[in-house]
């Protein structure tokens, strides 16, 4: 069985609730992780040398192209070696933090990534933790930018085609915030369920690549 290739990108370390579901994820995986901290080691953000390299003759390429294709060629075969992918990627004002987007802006490459992609159909978790609730009959339903971004993707046939299975904490500012208190007990529920479901997708992806 190919490694896991585990994703972070929350800045809080410790502290961080996507991170400590994770864990209960990691707890239960049965093969060897591949982590990659974007936050303590965060890539470059796609520029004009990473974009133009893609089209230019290699034996063309300047010394800051030839920089680009050799990162993403690392992060590429990172990528595609793993059997199984993690992502931790909290929300930050309602979208994903832009060290998970620069990630995924150097590993998404037309002809190595997608169209072909070749990690299509490849069991993939996705962890986002929020502060607050953007569920259906919540002030805040249709502001979520995270999940719904992610997914697309990581998931889509025409992106990288990933199987995602999707894992969300809500209200995790409700045992700090005074306002929040009366939704303590859906934070914690939801903190149960989160922690459960991660401990089952472990246990599921694991038998799946063993299988």
């Amino acid at each position: 069985m190919s490694y896991l290739l585990h994703i972070d990108s929350s800045a809080l370390g410790e502290a961080s609730i996507s991170r400590h579901v994770a864990d209960s994820f990691l707890d239960h995986w049965d093969g060897t992780v591949v982590h990659r901290d974007l936050a303590a080691a965060p890539v470059p953000h796609l520029d004009a040398a990473g974009i133009t390299a893609r089209e230019t003759d290699p034996a063309e390429h300047t010394e800051e192209q030839a920089a680009a294709v050799a990162l993403q060629d690392g992060l590429i075969e990172e990528f595609l070696g793993a059997g199984a992918y993690l992502f931790t990627v909290p929300m930050y004002n309602l979208t994903m933090p832009s060290v998970f987007k620069a990630w995924l802006d150097q590993v998404i490459v037309v002809g190595r990534t997608v169209r072909p992609n070749p990690a299509a159909g490849r069991p993939a978790v996705l962890v986002s933790a929020r502060g607050g609730s953007y569920g259906p009959e919540a002030p805040n339903h249709g502001f979520d930018y995270v999940v719904p971004t992610a997914e697309a993707m990581l998931g889509r046939k025409e992106l990288l085609g990933l199987d995602v299975a999707t894992v969300v904490p809500e209200l995790t500012l409700a045992p700090h915030t005074p306002a929040l208190a009366p939704l303590l007990p859906k934070h914690q529920a939801s903190m149960a369920d989160a922690h459960d479901r991660a401990r089952r997708l472990a246990a599921q992806i694991t038998g799946r690549l063993a299988a």
